[in-house]
Formats: structure tokens, sequence, C-alpha cells
């Protein structure tokens, strides 16, 4: 006790006379250093260095010395720990400590009015999501009380950032020392920080993830060519370049986002490292192969409470798999060789922080990678290693003082020293209280206390040896001081209050006052009558840390192991060629190595190959979708300008939709993924394959030109977006005369940038926006046009014509049979739909034949869904040209397959079964044009993605495992996990080309005071 008072007043006095050589002394300087020797400690210096009975020397706020057999200075106080264990102060790499919540609307809040361009003062960049003139140095205050919350867990260093916006500036790394703001700052510019997420930003654009990206990609290219220009002073282009030279951290909220950020950085010659919200075991090999580093959290899905079968209705696979899975990503990490740091970031109690790091040491996350990930490699990220991290001579003397080994799930903390000053988190010299003790006073006879769990963590049983009566109490304790509390049912029935001290420590002894249930008062002692025994440790229940497999995709029906190709032979089928073969009859087709090999009649396998009887069925071409807007995350429109051409779908694929399983079941192959139609000149689509399974980038069509989408009529005047007239800052065009202006400025404009580029010696700004258009004045670029009424698509023909470039294709085109002349003039295709009509004014006359008329016209005409539902049955709307227009049945089966293969110039690998092409085949179980006909399996790449007895088969694993995962959440409730209510799942948003996203990624800070919105619910859809 002695020593420990010594220890107090040097650091009180330490504490008192400490002061910055900068500020002024008030009284006499008197300065003294803290000199410290911890001896007969088992020093963990590093996570593969342990010392036993180690001596720890610290000088002032460094580590003077550290190892076996130290010699101690005179004037050091001496502290013996024998049997106790030091360890290097933990790192939080990813927190929004010591900085405000209001702090940030200095840069600029969100508000409800439309706004353009930034409206803040001051010399910025024009969009306010970008803001890497945010400095966390400028803001940060040391906050006592949440550093104590983080202090109990180890911690004694933090990196805090701001947490908002795109660009978002740059974090500080500091110490959780309760002094002035300068002396705990251990890096002042410790990394720069993105993320996906506008945040507060007033500025409307973006509204879209794809917008988001297009941004952050702009903003690299113009702070490249803000280096060398003359032109203009931009406070944020100027700090952006400045931050380079820092770690680069980027904040993601999927593993897919992980995907997309990486290829930005790849792009730009960047390597980011990733803070995720932990679900990298998803696609680990994916993550591995980055190369980065990755900052993870620990915040593990409770389970859902669902035992009632209809609440079990309402969680989705998905979320089923991600609360089983979770634990397991440390470890999966760890085996994948993926450096990665551990974060508290996200936990909502911050006392679930060891027990979910056990947890993941249960699921296979070694001691050894836990403690690094806890200590050195944060460090190492965030290049303060020479100051924390591990101990070592003339680091910061930051360390923990523990119980036992920190893992151990009964190991306490007893002290966090914090740059040489101490913070006691549990006193070392308090006398332990378990064991079970003789409870004496007025009618409490005969009844024992039986306390035990943990210093810090007591539980009491109660028993009664007269009647066997035994019950389960509190026992709270402070200090010297305890509160008791217990109900024995009867003789008394009710509460019994006992508060009281502990009286002596050899052998412990308790006493105090009570109160009886009938309000009387009793004087009750307790005296320790055997000490505490340790129970023998249960062996542990394995079969609850066995977790189903990843999936993928991660979603119903993803397989284990991706399906490969075959060399398969179909036999005797009716075979739709599209070729001048026509149908053949009782013909065969085979396919290897992803590619049609032959179709005829007797044909031979190859040595391996599969033969597959397919007497009575029907064989035909993929189909192709030229207008759908599946397999897009976070918004597919970019509405908030007239022209965003440089958003690009193919940034914002989704692999893990589950359309594209339920589409191959309708035989779809390839789907042009496009952008909506909330603006003239929209953003550039993106051509895919429905490869189940595979990566977002692999699904794209390899070598398919580009196209973008263009579009007229209601949608892109802003008819029904609800905007009240008058409205300031309403976005251009309001009227469809307008409409025709936004296309006469844009490629005036970007013929006007081609030529300025393409001038010697240029330092022109890059703009993705126009290079996307001058692609298009290029004919590299091909334009497919939302399009409805006849006298606006007259429009778009005569401005292309004035301007240079080149219409491929009017989709919708309802009032095609009108302008069929002027579209065949001009080599201009149809994407049509085959009888939607009057479901807003401007279709109201549009017919069912339209698509024969085009066609009988000679223009390239195609059937899409635009539809999600509809996708699954082009075949049977391709039969709809024979019944409206008469067209023959193969001709009309070219209205899904080789016809939307043609418009978008890929019908040299699909479209059609001919040698060389690519196996993307359909078998049918009858004629494909008839309303009773299944796709039984669906080829792509010669790969099996579909067949219908699989699929049977899927359902019913799938079922099981619902069952199994339900059973094992039930279990984890009934031994007291903690659990949450079924929300209904987080279903994907049904996109059409009208949807607008009102909010996507406004706010997603739920942490640090910004409320959050769920984005993938927030969108409107206007659709008539």
């Amino acid at each position: 006790m002695k020593k420990l008072l010594l220890i107090c007043l040097a650091l009180f006095m330490f504490h008192w006379c400490q002061a910055q050589e900068t500020f002024p002394v008030n009284g006499t300087q008197d300065i003294r250093p803290g000199l410290y020797a911890f001896t007969n400690a088992t020093i963990v210096v590093d996570a593969n260095q342990t010392i036993s009975n180690g001596v720890l020397l610290v000088k002032d706020r460094l580590i003077e010395a550290v190892g076996a057999g130290v010699p101690i200075p005179k004037g050091y106080i001496v502290v013996d720990l024998k049997g106790k264990y030091i360890y290097p102060g933990l790192i939080d790499a990813y927190t929004t400590y010591g900085l405000p919540e209001g702090a940030r609307q200095a840069f600029g809040g969100r508000g409800t009015t439309i706004v353009p361009v930034t409206t803040k003062p001051g010399a910025y960049g024009w969009n306010e999501a970008i803001k890497p003139e945010m400095n966390a140095r400028a803001i940060f205050h040391a906050d006592g009380t949440k550093a104590e919350d983080l202090k109990k867990n180890g911690f004694t260093a933090v990196q805090s950032l701001i947490h908002d916006g795109i660009a978002r500036g740059t974090s500080v790394m500091v110490s959780l020392g309760d002094e002035r703001d300068n002396e705990v700052m251990i890096n002042d510019e410790a990394a720069a920080h993105y993320s996906f997420n506008k945040g507060t930003a007033a500025t409307n654009y973006p509204s879209s993830l794809m917008g988001s990206i297009a941004l952050l990609r702009q903003t690299y290219l113009d702070a490249d060519w803000y280096k060398n220009q003359k032109e203009e002073y931009n406070i944020s282009l100027a700090e952006f370049n400045s931050q380079q030279s820092l770690p680069q951290i980027f904040e993601t909220s999927d593993v897919l986002n992980v995907l997309r950020a990486d290829k930005i950085a790849k792009e730009f010659g960047k390597q980011y490292i990733f803070k995720t919200d932990g679900d990298e075991y998803r696609r680990i090999d994916a993550m591995k192969a980055t190369g980065s580093s990755f900052i993870i959290p620990v915040t593990f899905p409770e389970a859902y409470d669902i035992e009632d079968p209809l609440d079990a209705r309402n969680i989705s696979y998905e979320q089923m798999k991600a609360w089983e899975l979770a634990p397991t990503n440390p470890a999966a990490m760890e085996k994948a060789g993926i450096k990665f740091a551990i974060t508290s970031y996200g936990l909502q109690n911050s006392k679930d922080f060891w027990t979910n790091i056990r947890k993941a040491m249960d699921y296979g996350l070694s001691e050894k990678q836990a403690l690094m990930s806890l200590t050195e490699i944060p460090a190492q990220m965030l290049n303060v290693s020479d100051k924390v991290g591990t101990l070592a001579k003339g680091k910061l003397a930051n360390f923990i003082i523990t119980s036992d080994d920190l893992f151990k799930k009964e190991t306490v903390i007893y002290e966090n020293w914090v740059e040489g000053r101490q913070d006691i988190v549990n006193h070392m010299d308090v006398t332990d209280l378990r064991g079970n003790y003789n409870l004496a006073g007025d009618q409490l006879a005969g009844v024992t206390l039986k306390i035990g769990g943990t210093p810090g963590a007591y539980d009491l049983n109660v028993e009664r040896s007269s009647d066997s009566t035994r019950a389960k109490g509190t026992i709270t304790r402070s200090g010297d001081m305890v509160t008791i509390y217990f109900d024995l049912k009867n003789k008394p029935a009710g509460n019994i209050r006992l508060s009281g001290y502990i009286t002596g420590v050899s052998p412990v002894g308790l006493s105090g006052d009570g109160v009886m249930p009938d309000g009387t008062f009793t004087h009750w002692t307790a005296t320790l009558s055997a000490p505490f025994t340790p129970s023998q440790p249960k062996p542990e229940n394995k079969s609850n840390n066995e977790v189903g497999p990843v999936v993928y995709p991660f979603a119903p029906f993803g397989n284990t192991e991706l399906p490969r190709q075959e060399t398969v032979l179909f036999k005797n089928a009716t075979v739709w060629t599209n070729e001048n073969e026509g149908i053949l009859q009782n013909a065969d087709v085979l396919i290897e190595n992803g590619k049609i090999k032959a179709v005829g009649k007797n044909l031979s396998a190859p040595s391996g190959a599969k033969v597959i009887d397919a007497t009575g069925k029907h064989i035909s071409p993929g189909i192709v979708d030229e207008h759908s807007h599946i397999a897009v995350t976070g918004g597919v429109n970019e509405g908030t300008q007239a022209v965003t051409s440089e958003v690009r779908i193919g940034d914002v694929l989704d692999s893990e939709d589950i359309q594209l399983y339920r589409q191959l079941a309708g035989g779809v192959t390839t789907s042009h993924i496009l952008h909506g139609s909330a603006n003239p000149i929209g953003g550039q689509t993106m051509l895919i394959k429905h490869r189940w399974g595979v990566l977002p980038d692999e699904m794209k069509f390899e070598g398919a030109p580009g196209f973008i989408k263009f579009a007229l009529g209601e949608n892109v005047k802003q008819s029904n977006w609800g905007i009240p007239q008058g409205t300031p800052n309403m976005r251009f065009p309001q009227t469809r005369m307008g409409v025709e202006q936004v296309y006469v400025d844009a490629f005036t404009r970007a013929k006007e940038y081609a030529a300025a580029r393409a001038a010697k010696g240029n330092h022109v700004r890059r703009d993705l926006e126009l290079d996307a258009l001058v692609e298009i004045l290029n004919d590299t670029r091909h334009i497919t046009c939302h399009s409805y009424v006849q006298s606006e698509i007259n429009m778009l023909m005569h401005v292309a014509d004035s301007m240079g470039f080149h219409v491929n294709t009017f989709t919708h085109i309802l009032e095609g049979y009108k302008v069929a002349d002027k579209m065949k003039a001009r080599n201009i295709a149809g994407s049509t739909f085959s009888d939607w009509w009057a479901y807003k004014m401007e279709v109201q006359e549009a017919i069912p034949y339209n698509g024969a008329i085009m066609h009988d016209m000679g223009i390239t005409t195609a059937f899409n869904s635009d539809d999600e539902e509809m996708a699954r049955r082009l075949n049977q709307e391709a039969g709809k040209a024979v019944a409206y227009g008469k067209v023959s049945e193969e001709e009309a089966l070219k209205f899904v397959t080789l016809n939307p293969a043609k418009m978008l110039h890929v019908d040299n690998r699909v479209g059609s079964l001919k040698p060389g092409k690519d196996a993307d085949i359909v078998v049918w179980s009858a004629d494909p044009l008839s309303i009773y006909a299944v796709a039984e399996k669906t080829y792509v790449d010669g790969i099996k993605y579909w067949d219908i007895d699989e699929d049977a088969a899927k359902q019913k694993a799938l079922k099981a495992d619902e069952a199994r995962i339900i059973q094992k959440m039930i279990a984890a409730k009934n031994q007291g996990s903690a659990t949450q209510r079924p929300n209904g799942g987080a279903r994907r948003p049904r996109y059409t080309c009208d949807t607008i996203e009102d909010d996507a990624y406004v706010v997603a800070d739920d942490y640090n005071g910004m409320q959050t919105k769920n984005t993938d619910d927030q969108s409107r859809n206007n659709k008539q």
C-alpha cells in the first residue's frame, strides 16, 4: 500500500508540474521526471518475444530499458509485478475519438434545397463531398470520458478521423492521456481518408454510388492537372495533392466496394488501406489479390430471435449466413496471409470488445495474430512504429499491466500507462471476495453466500440448509463497500437488501446493515467458511463453432465451388440456329472449351465428353436482353445533372444479385445493364454475361464495345419528380425544347474540347464527362436512347445529323412505327416492348404491332425487358411478335437473341448457334416461343450455370441450411447470447429506368452523432 501511495503522489506532482515549453509557467517551475522500475513481470515485448521475470524501466514519457536482469538505477520507484504481465499498449486504428459532433458543421451542413455547386465561402472545390482541407488536428480535443472506455479495454493510442465525405482530409494519431491536446499528439497528419459516402455535403451531386466513384476519379485527374496550371487557386485540390504521401485509408461497406475502390487505386497508382465492415471472408481470395492491408471491426451481428416461425420468415438467408460466419473473418484473414489491424469502431457497447475478440479466437484467430493486429500492425500502417506498438527503448511508455495472459477470459487489466502516466483500471491489491460465507443476522440463520465469477465481475448464489432453498443474487463492489440483493422466496419472501463493507482480509469478512422484505432493519455479518475453488472448465462444445461453407455468390443458390467448363454433346434435339441452316430437326450440338464446336447431325463425341440425349428438347442461343437494370447497386440514375456521361454502370455491378440466377432460369445469358433515364445524357452502360458466382468484373462481356444511355421525354424534363416550379437552382431542362439544347450544347463543348486536347503542347484539363462524348463523335461509343414520342425521336435524329454522331438504338421506341422509314435510312436499331401501352401519357399511342412493323421495314428489331421479372420470360415476349405481327417463329426468336446481339455489336460472339461462337445455349423442354416451354439447362461460355434438376436439389439444401442455422440461433439465445429482432432483411431495390435515389450516400456515420439512412431502401420510383 505504501508503494502505491508513493506512485500516486509522484504521478500527481509530475502531472501538476509538467507543462509544454511554449506555455507560460504560473509560479515556479518544478519538473520532476517520472522514474519507474517494473520488476519480476512477464513482459510481452511484442507478438514474437516474451521475457520472464523481466524489468521495464520508464523515464518520463519514454521506455528507458526492457529486458531480463536490467539493472535498476538509483532514484527509480520499484514496482514488484510478480505474477503479473506487461503488454504493449493497444492501438485502435480507426476512431472518431476527440472530435466533437457539431464541429463538422463548420465545413458545411446538408440542406434541403437544390445545391448544384458549393455555396461554402472560400477558395474551395466545387463539390462539398471533396473536402481534403478538413484536418482533424484543427478540431481535436481530448475527451477524458471516452478515453476511459478505450483505456479499460487496453488501448493507449488511437487514430482519430473526421468521418464525413468522400475525400475526408487528414486524421491524427493521439495518446489517450488526459493532458493538453498539444501533449497527446503523436502525429498530427496520420493518414488521408476516403469513402464512397458523400456525408454532410450540401451539393446534390453525387446521389449514387457510381457518381461517387466518378467524382473521386475526376478529383484525381483534376489534382494532377492542378499541379502544373496557373489558372486558378483551389484549396481543396492543393490539400488533396499535399496528402498523397500519407497512408491512404479508404472506408468501404462491403467486399464489392473494396474491389471498386481498389480499381481506382490501381488506376492512379495508389495503395489503399481498407477499413471494412468485416465481411472479407465472403471473397477472401479477391481481398488478398488487392495486395492491401485492412482495418477490420469485431462488430459481429447478434443472433436473431426467431423462435416464432413467423419471425424466422423475416430474415434473409444472407443475414443467417452473415451471423454464422462473421466471427470467422479474422481467422480467414490470418489464414489467407492478409495484413490487418483490428478496431473497436462500430461496437455499440465497449464491453463487447474483448468478448468478440475471444469469440474470433474460438473460431481460429491465433493469439499471436490478435496481438499483432492490436499493436504492431496498426503502428506500421500509420507510420508510428518508432513510437508505439512494441516495448522498446526510446518508444513511448504506453503499456498495460494484466493479471494473466491478455487473451484469457478471466484476465483483468489492472493498469493502463499512457506516456508514462498511470491510469488505474482495476486495483491490483484488492482483496478477492470469492468463496463461501456463513451469513448471520435476523431471519438469516443457516444462509450461505457463494460468491464466484471473476474479480470485477462477481456472481452470487444463495443457499439455506434448513429447507434446501436456493436462489440467484447479485453482488456489486465499490472499493471496500459491497451491496448484496437476493430473494429466498419464503421465510421471508421478497428482496433482502444488504449493504456493508470488508471487515478483514485474512480471512475475509463482511459486515453491515440490511433491510428485510417487511421493511425492518437488521445487522448482518458474513464469515468465510470455505475458499473459492475454481470449477473445472467444461469441455468446449466444438460443434457450436462448426460453420457452414461460404457460398459464391453470398446469396441463396450460391455454389461452394464455381462450376467449370464442360465438353458436352447434345443429341437429337430441335436446334434453332438463327443461321442460314434455320431450325434443324433431330440435330446435335457440340460445345468444347467454352465455344460451339459443331452443329449438325450424327456428330461424334470427343474423348471425355458428356453426352446428353436431347430427344424432344429444343436448343436455342442464349437470350440477350438489350435493356436491363439488374445487378446494379447504389442507384441506377445519377440524375442530379443533365449530363452525367462520366458515370459508369460498370463501376457498380452487383454480382450477388439473385436476379442473375433467376434470369438464367429463363434462358437469359447476356444482359445490357443501362443507366436510368433521369437525364438527357446519362451514364455509360455495361454488357454482362450471367456468370453466377463470379466477381463483378468477371461478369463483363470481354471485348464488347462501349455504350451510353441517352433519354428523351417526361423523365428527363422531370415531369413527375414532384419539384415545385420556381424552386431555386432547378435542374435544366424543364421542357422538351430544353432537352434539345442540352444535346447541342454538350456536343459543341465536346468538339471544342477534342480540338483543344489535340493541340500540340496543350495543358487542357481532362474531363471525363466530355471524354465519353468525344468517344461518341469518334464512333467508339454507341448510343442507346430511351424514347417514346415521335417528335422527340425526330429531334434527336436531326441533332445527330447536324452534330455528326450516330444513334445506334432507340430503346422503348413505342412510336417506332411512325418513324421507321427515318430510322431505316440512318441504320438505327429499335429495341421495344412487345405489347406495353397506355401506362403513362407519352405511350398512349403505342401499339402491339410496333415490333413487327419495324422488322418488316428492315430495321434490326428486338424486344427488351426493362424489368427484372419480365426478363425471365423474354422467350414468351418474342412469341407475341408471332401473335400480333405474323412474324415467323424463327425471326421472332431472333428478337431476343441475334437481333439484340447485332445492336450491341457482339453478334460475332453470341446470338446464334454457329461454330466458333461462345457456347451460350439454352436447352428448352418445348418450343422456346411456347408459354409451356421451360429452360432446363442454361450454359454460358460452356459452363452450366442453370440446371432445373440441380436447382431442385439446391432448394432442398437451402431449406436444410436455413433450418440448421435457425436451430443454432435458438441454441445461442438459450445459452444467454444477446439477440435482435428480425428486421425483414436488407432487400435490394428493384430498379427501373426512372428510379431516383433521393438520399443515397448522404450520411453514413452512426457513431459520431450523425444520422444514418439505409441507402439501399431510400429510393423513389417515379414509374407511372
